[in-house]
C-alpha cells in the first residue's frame, strides 16, 4: 500500500492542515475530515459555498480525484487561526476534526484526565507519571491502570500461588540464589 502521508482515505477522507503559527509552533495542526453529511458547511465556512452545487465537488466521488485541492483549499482558512479555533468554528458544524495537542496540553487537558483517557501513576522509584488509561470503558468491568512492578516484587506470590511453593521450598531457593 503507497504512503498516503497526511491523507487517510475510506469514505471520509481526513488530512492534517496547518493552523495559524505553524511556522514557530510544531504541534500548530488540525485534522480535518471532508465527510459527506458536513461537507456544506465546511465548504461554506471555508469561502467556497460554490462547491456545494458545482458538480465538480458536489459529491464525495466527483471530489475524490480533487483531495489535494479540496485540503489545500481547508488549509488555506485553517491557516487564518490557531487549531483551538478552527476546532470551535467547526464543531458546531458537525465537521468532524481534531487538534494535534503537545505533550504539555494533553497533560493539562482536563477532560482527557475525567474521562481516564490519561491517568497518573504513583510509582516508588518513578515517582509521579503521566501515562495512557485504559481506552475501552465498560460500566460494569471498570479498569484500573496501575504502575508496573518493581524486580522481583511479586516473585515469592507467584512462587507461593501460581508454583505451589511452601515457605521452605522458597527458602531453600533464595539460599540457593534462585531468587
Amino acid at each position: 500500500m503507497p504512503r498516503a502521508g497526511n491523507a487517510s482515505g475510506g469514505g471520509h477522507p481526513g488530512w492534517i492542515v496547518r493552523c495559524k503559527g505553524w511556522e514557530t509552533d510544531p504541534d500548530a495542526y488540525i485534522y480535518v475530515i471532508t465527510q459527506a453529511a458536513a461537507f456544506p458547511a465546511l465548504a461554506k465556512v471555508i469561502g467556497h459555498e460554490d462547491w456545494i452545487e458545482d458538480p465538480e465537488y458536489k459529491t464525495p466521488e466527483a471530489r475524490l480525484n480533487k483531495l489535494p485541492h479540496v485540503f489545500a483549499e481547508i488549509e488555506k482558512w485553517t491557516m487564518t487561526m490557531n487549531k483551538m479555533d478552527v476546532m470551535a468554528t467547526l464543531n458546531p458544524l458537525n465537521v468532524p476534526c481534531g487538534p494535534v495537542l503537545s505533550m504539555k496540553e494533553i497533560a493539562e487537558e482536563q477532560a482527557l484526565r475525567q474521562t481516564g483517557t490519561v491517568v497518573e501513576v504513583d510509582h516508588p522509584t518513578r515517582g509521579k507519571y503521566l501515562t495512557v488509561g485504559n481506552p475501552i470503558k465498560l460500566s460494569d468491568s471498570p479498569a484500573d491502570v496501575r504502575r508496573s512492578p518493581l524486580l522481583g516484587e511479586h516473585t515469592e506470590e507467584v512462587l507461593r500461588n501460581v508454583l505451589g511453593m511452601n515457605e521452605d521450598e522458597i527458602e531453600a531457593a533464595r539460599q540457593q540464589g534462585a531468587i
